[in-house]
């Protein structure tokens, strides 16, 4: 029996991952929004362009460099800060579209390649899926269902490029603002949903309170009695703010939105969806030991 070089498969591995980057280049255009170096966008459907939210300083004057090299004027369809994705919209329907892994296919220790092209021609980089998680609270504020995290570089300009698996297919799109720090990429799938309500609406509707707040335990006796261990202690209030329309004070303590407990931001956070917009919410605070029910119409958090 005899087995195969190990020269011969690292040379087999080497082309598969310079074909998977090819085949992503082919949907991977340059974004040009902003002063400094260009960003990355990923062609999601004939004439629609994934890219990053904070890539864009501006909402005029945007242009996409196709694969092909065209220099191509681009609208902004819409754009969400909360999970720093945006839409943008070309008159090019030659472009191809990226083809997504299928959902789910993404697991730790899959080889990937971020995949950008702030200049002339595609770049790339090699790393392996580090973690794999479920829906989570970015610090903007938005909620995305999902997250993958992996150890690939992203280099200057690689935002709103793809992640792609070594079939050159689309993971998620890359972000170097989510990690704060650290990149992180938003899975196809919870990007496509973010995208299509953005090319119907123009934005994600979130809540917004208007109040500074920081988790704190309860007594005892008061944790007892109304069956959790925290709430949230308001410590600022924003000027003609929902909440300062509706009666919060500094120095209330939270304990629960729309009858569900709130003990942390998460929980407070998880209770500001779209549906709540422009909705009189019942808000139940603790001032001065006792209990008392708020009405507060819930605002848009704009931006």
């Amino acid at each position: 029996m005899t087995s195969e070089h190990p020269t011969g498969v690292l040379t087999q591995l080497s082309e598969a991952l310079a074909a998977a980057v090819e085949r992503a280049g082919r949907s991977t255009v340059t974004v040009h929004a902003r002063r400094r170096i260009p960003a990355s966008g990923t062609v999601w459907q004939p004439g629609v362009i994934l890219t990053c939210d904070h890539v864009l300083e501006r909402d005029e004057d945007i242009a996409v460099t196709t694969p092909d090299g065209r220099e191509l004027p681009a609208r902004l369809a819409g754009r969400d800060p909360g999970s720093d994705l945006a839409v943008l919209r070309v008159d090019a329907t030659d472009l191809v579209p990226a083809e997504p892994a299928p959902d789910g296919s993404a697991r730790v220790g899959h080889l990937v390649l971020a995949i950008g092209r702030p200049g002339n021609g595609p770049v790339a980089s090699l790393g392996v899926i580090s973690a794999v998680g479920g829906p989570w609270r970015t610090f903007r504020g938005g909620l995305v269902e999902g997250y993958i995290r992996s150890d690939t570089t992203f280099y200057p300009g690689f935002s709103g490029g793809p992640l792609v698996d070594t079939a050159g297919r689309a993971v998620g799109i890359n972000s170097g603002r989510l990690g704060r720090g650290a990149g992180l990429t938003v899975p196809m799938a919870a990007a496509a949903r973010i995208a299509e309500q953005l090319l119907r609406t123009g934005r994600i509707r979130r809540g917004y309170l208007g109040i500074g707040s920081q988790p704190v335990r309860l007594p005892e006796p008061l944790a007892r009695l109304i069956g959790q261990a925290s709430g949230l202690l308001v410590v600022s209030v924003e000027a003609d703010s929902p909440a300062a329309r509706g009666g919060l004070l500094i120095g209330d303590v939270i304990i629960a939105m729309a009858g569900a407990p709130v003990r942390d931001t998460e929980d407070l956070q998880a209770l500001l969806g779209p549906e709540r917009v422009g909705q009189p919410t019942t808000v139940t605070v603790l001032r001065g030991g006792e209990r008392r029910e708020l009405s507060v119409t819930v605002g848009e958090r704009q931006g």
